[in-house]
Formats: C-alpha cells, sequence, structure tokens
C-alpha cells in the first residue's frame, strides 16, 4: 500500500511515535508532510501515550501513535491506567511494526515479542487489523468504526514510500572508529553496549568476546544493566550508551549518580539520530548531554568532538576513582557490510558471567 493512501485513510492530523525502520515508510513521510506541531518523536513508546491522550483532551481529535512492537511493554501502564474505558476513555490509533512475525526469520530479540504481539493487544482490549500490501483502503477504514482504541500491525513490506530521507550532520568522528578506540582504553574490562549498529561494531571489531555484553534489545536499559554489574564487581565497567537510548530511560541517570558507585564509566556516543531504525532525530541533538550526567551526580563528565580530547578522556577515566561520564559527538552513518553477532544472546549471557 502506498503510505500516502494509507495515512489519508486515517482520518488524523496529528502523530506521535518513535521510529522503526519496519515504519521508515510512514517516519519519512511524516517527516516530509508534517510540522513539528502535528508530528512529535517521543523519548519511548509510554511518552507516546501521554502526549496522545493529551492531544485528545486539547482537541476532541483522535491522535496517532506508531511504535514498534519490541515497545509494546512500554506502553502497558498507560494504555491499561490512562486511556483505557474503564478510566478516561481516551481514543488513539496505533500503528505497529510487526518484528519477529511467527515462520519468519528475525533476530533473536524479536522472536518472543512477535509471538505475543497480537496477544498483548487482545488483553489490552485493542480492536486490530494485520496489514500487508494487499490490504484496502476500505479495510482500514472500516476498523475504524469497532472500537475507541483501534490498532494497525504492519507486516514488513507492506506500506511503500519513494521520497526516503537520508539523515546526516555535520561531526567528523565516525563511530566505530570511536569504539575501536574504547575497546584499546579498556582492556579486558567488562563492557555493556547498548541494542543496534553500536553493539554490532563492538562485536565485529573485537576477537575475544568473553568481555562484552551485548544489549541487542531492551532498548534505554544499557546503562542500568552495567551499574547492576559494577555494583558487584571491582572491575572497572564500559558503558557504551547512544544518545536515543538514553533518552528512552533518562531517569536511570539520577539512580546511576547517586548511589556512589565508583568503577562505571559511562560513554554516550551522540549522533542525534535513532540510527539503527533510520536516521530519524532524537532530542539529544540539541541538549548538553554531560551537564546533565552532572547534575545528576556523576563525579567526572566531559564533552568530545575529536580524537585527541576523546583519547585522553578515555586515558584519565580509565584511572579515575569515580563515576565518569562521557559525551563523543558522532557522524551518522555506518558501512555497508556491518554484520551481526554470530553468537547467541544465551552464549553471549554464559561466557561473559564467567
Amino acid at each position: 500500500m502506498l503510505i500516502g493512501e494509507f495515512v489519508n485513510s486515517l482520518n488524523a492530523d496529528f502523530f506521535v511515535g518513535v521510529p522503526h525502520s519496519q515504519l521508515k515508510a510512514l517516519c519519512d513521510y511524516l517527516m516530509n508532510n508534517y510540522d513539528s506541531t502535528h508530528h512529535i518523536i517521543a523519548a519511548n513508546e509510554g511518552n507516546t501515550v501521554g502526549i496522545a491522550a493529551g492531544y485528545h483532551l486539547a482537541t476532541n481529535k483522535i491522535p496517532v501513535i506508531y511504535l514498534q512492537n519490541s515497545g509494546q511493554g512500554n506502553i502497558i501502564n498507560p494504555v491499561a491506567s490512562l486511556i483505557n474505558e474503564q478510566v478516561y476513555d481516551i481514543p488513539a490509533i496505533f500503528v505497529i511494526g510487526w518484528r519477529g512475525e511467527p515462520n519468519f526469520k528475525d533476530e533473536p530479540q524479536h522472536i518472543f515479542q512477535g509471538q505475543i504481539t497480537l496477544q498483548l493487544l487482545d488483553v489490552l482490549n485493542i480492536k486490530y487489523l494485520i496489514v500487508d500490501e494487499n490490504t484496502s483502503v476500505d479495510e482500514i477504514k472500516s476498523l475504524q468504526s469497532m472500537s475507541r482504541r483501534i490498532a494497525y500491525v504492519i507486516k514488513k513490506n507492506a506500506l511503500t514510500y519513494n521520497n526516503q530521507i537520508k539523515f546526516s550532520n555535520q561531526n567528523k568522528i565516525i563511530r566505530e572508529e570511536a569504539i575501536k578506540h574504547i575497546i584499546k582504553v579498556s582492556g579486558e574490562d567488562p563492557i555493556v553496549s547498548t541494542t543496534g549498529k553500536t553493539s554490532r561494531e563492538l562485536f565485529e571489531n573485537r576477537t575475544e568476546h568473553s568481555h562484552d555484553f551485548l544489549t541487542v534489545g531492551s532498548m534505554g536499559h544499557t546503562s542500568s544493566i552495567a551499574f547492576g554489574i559494577a555494583l558487584n564487581t571491582d572491575k572497572k565497567v564500559w558503558c557504551i550508551d547512544g544518545d536515543g537510548s538514553m533518552i528512552m530511560h533518562m531517569g536511570a541517570l539520577p539512580v546511576i549518580g547517586q548511589s556512589g558507585v565508583k568503577n562505571l564509566s559511562h560513554i554516550v556516543i551522540n549522533n542525534g539520530s535513532h540510527e539503527s531504525v533510520g536516521g530519524f532525530p532524537t532530542a539529544a541533538k540539541n541538549l548538553n548531554l554531560s551537564k546533565i550526567a552532572e547534575d545528576c551526580g556523576y563525579d567526572k563528565v566531559a564533552c568530545v568532538d575529536d580524537f585527541d580530547s576523546f583519547d585522553k578522556e578515555l586515558n584519565l577515566m580509565k584511572n579515575f576513582n569515580g563515576l565518569c561520564f562521557l559525551e563523543i559527538k558522532t557522524a551518522i552513518g555506518s558501512r555497508k557490510d556491518l554484520g551481526r553477532p554470530s553468537t547467541s544472546p544465551q552464549d553471549n549471557k554464559i561466557n561473559f558471567k564467567k
């Protein structure tokens, strides 16, 4: 289905969501055709429901919320305790990208989520329609009369759009090169890396993988995992985070910052984008992330945009007895032949624990 036909059939003028590669056609279309008062990229999926509820309260119109199915867990609380018919009965249209669809090969972190995607919608009392390339506009419209809360579950290649956006910024540092520098300085210290291309690049640049925990799913929780490890080891723990991940659950920072932990080095690779799902912008572009970390209680903070400064700060962090935060400004982009981890998450866990 052409994306313009799909969007027009929703009969809505406000969209809020978290970008997703399977919904890239929708995200590109919204970026090209809607301004910042009609299209919001939110911090996390629960955040989208709150924003959508506020939109409805102010306008009496029905909002559209888009997300990957991995974000369904984040929407459960506001869907069940805010917009449900037994609470405030707020209408909403959900557009959900279906990763891990049964009988189709996908990455390990998507398999179970894909199996329970429709079950979760049933539990939440959200009527749904599975959308593929053959779904008609009439089918899209007919669902809207069935319930005040509905979902379109989007299969791969269901939506098409020819005017794709290519995102870039002015930063010079390449993320993969920055990861190589971290590997060199960290040595055999444990590293916890965030979901998406960061973990893929870390894996490809290591010959010994047992020092690394690759957070292939659960976006936004990388720093919390690293914090939990740091509390229970004397080793220096390195966390390689992303700007989208950090913002998604930023409440972790004051918890970490006020804990008194001294052996955690938290590095945020900030390219101002959700690069692993298409490069769509995050709110980090104009934020001073290191200042936020400082206010949250981190002992040593810095922000760099060149390799000389980066190497200097990495070496200071290596020998610093305290909680560290380092923001590095990087370009958007990765090499086309970037692979994926060849070991299973279970093997990664067992080897890392050893």
